[in-house]
């Protein structure tokens, strides 16, 4: 029988893992399942709190387990230290992402803006940089198409740079994770 408690979504740039966590309430057994692996198992336990850490993808992770009340508990994950809620928030200043359908398949293109890596379909791509007039450009190739990364400045501190993706000449819409 599954004691399934938890589920979270965690966007890193080879892909987006699913968490699942189940606690046995009475015997305080935990399983921890990062895409369906299971990276932890723990049959018995006479504390039913406490933290249980592991790895998803090259990120370290904690669930948190916290009695609230009687035998009603609180989940919470913290990846590399933050909870997951700032670590998404961080993500969204470090990291461009952008799915398509390309050549008929589902494809997604990762930019970890701090390296200027490109990820496509959870590993990284070879890429050549350039400085153009208004900015960077990162070319790439996929199949036959020609991808570029534009990096332009918008003039103003507060917006800082703008990152758009173009396949074949034609801009991508930034998909929100």
């Amino acid at each position: 029988m599954s004691d399934l408690v938890a589920t979270w979504q965690v966007a890193l740039a080879d892909r987006v893992h699913e968490v699942r966590f189940e606690h046995g309430t009475t015997t305080g057994r935990r399983v921890i399942l990062v895409d369906n692996q299971e990276v932890l198992k723990k049959p018995w336990m006479f504390r039913l709190v406490g933290r249980e850490s592991f790895n998803v993808g090259s990120k370290k992770a904690t669930i948190h387990i916290e009695a609230v009340s009687g035998f009603q508990y609180e989940y919470t994950l913290e990846v590399d230290g933050k909870s997951l809620k700032k670590f998404v928030e961080n993500r969204k200043k470090t990291a461009k992402v952008w799915t398509l359908l390309l050549d008929g398949e589902e494809t997604r293109i990762v930019l970890e803006k701090d390296t200027m890596e490109v990820w496509v379909n959870g590993s990284v791509v070879e890429t050549a940089g350039e400085f153009v007039d208004d900015g960077t450009e990162t070319h790439f190739s996929l199949g036959r198409h020609n991808c570029c990364v534009k990096a332009v400045t918008t003039g103003k501190k507060r917006d800082g740079i703008l990152h758009c993706l173009l396949i074949d000449d034609n801009e991508i819409p930034e998909t929100s994770e």
